[in-house]
C-alpha cells in the first residue's frame, strides 16, 4: 500500500506533536516533515514533495494563505488542506481563490482530519461542516460575477512578507533580520505598500492585514 506522505505546517510545538500522533495510528498516512513557519512549509514541500500539506493560516513569517498560493503555483500537485482556530469570511474567501482543497477546524476530530488528508488526496474537497455552506455560496457568487474577484492591487509574495511582519507590529530593523535584507530594503517594500493600496500609516495597513486574511485579529494588539 502507497502511504499519504503529509507536511505538518503549524508554528506550535504541542499541536504539531499532537497532529503526528494522531496520524500515527492511520496506516497509509505518513507524516514526512514539519515546519513552523510559512517559509519553512515552502521550502520543505520543494524538498520533500509531500501529497498533502496541513497548513495553519496564522503561521509566522509567511502567513498560511501566502504559503498556499506559493506551493499551489510551484508544486501543483501537492494538496494543501487549510487549518483554522476561526472560520472568518476573509479566510473562507481566500481558500477559494487560492486553490487549497479544504478547510477544517482545529477542534476536528482525529478521524475527520484523516478523512479530509484522503479526500484531498484523491482531488476531492473537504470542508468543516460549519465552513461548507458558505465556501459553495462564495463559489456561487464568483461565478457570477463571471471569475474571482479583481487583482489590480496584488501584492507580490515578499510585499505579503513585508505587510505580514508590519502588520504583527515588528519594527523595520526586525523585519530586515527576519528577511535578510536591509533596512532600506524594507523601508522601500513599505513605502511601495503604501502607494499601491492608497493607505499611508502602519494601522491602515494592519487594518487591511487582517480584512484580507493576512493575519489574524488576535495576534495584533488593539487598533484604535
Amino acid at each position: 500500500m502507497k502511504r499519504i506522505t503529509v507536511l505538518l505546517a503549524e508554528d506550535h510545538q504541542v499541536v504539531r506533536e499532537g497532529f503526528r500522533s494522531l496520524l500515527e495510528h492511520e496506516r497509509d498516512i505518513e507524516v514526512v516533515g514539519e515546519a513552523e513557519t510559512g517559509r519553512q512549509a515552502v521550502q520543505l514541500t520543494r524538498k520533500l514533495r509531500p501529497d498533502v500539506v496541513v497548513m495553519d493560516i496564522a503561521m509566522p513569517l509567511l502567513n498560511g494563505l501566502e504559503a498556499t498560493r506559493q506551493i499551489r503555483k510551484d508544486f501543483p500537485d501537492t494538496k494543501v488542506l487549510i487549518l483554522s482556530a476561526h472560520s472568518d469570511d476573509a479566510y473562507v474567501e481566500q481558500v477559494s481563490l487560492l486553490g487549497a482543497s479544504g478547510f477544517l477546524l482545529k477542534q476536528t476530530s482525529s478521524h475527520v482530519l484523516a478523512t479530509a488528508i484522503r479526500e484531498v488526496q484523491e482531488g476531492k474537497s473537504f470542508f468543516s461542516s460549519s465552513v461548507s455552506k458558505r465556501v459553495k455560496d462564495r463559489s456561487r457568487q464568483l461565478v457570477a460575477r463571471g471569475g474571482s474577484k479583481k487583482s489590480g492591487n496584488r501584492l507580490s509574495s515578499r510585499e505579503v512578507e513585508v505587510l505580514q511582519l508590519i502588520a504583527e507590529g515588528k519594527p523595520n530593523k526586525q523585519v530586515a533580520a527576519e528577511l535578510g535584507v536591509s533596512f532600506k530594503t524594507v523601508d522601500k517594500h513599505r513605502q511601495h505598500l503604501m502607494s499601491k493600496l492608497d493607505i499611508h500609516d502602519v494601522a491602515g495597513l494592519t487594518r487591511y492585514a487582517i480584512a484580507e486574511g493576512i493575519i489574524e485579529s488576535s495576534v495584533r494588539v488593539t487598533i484604535t
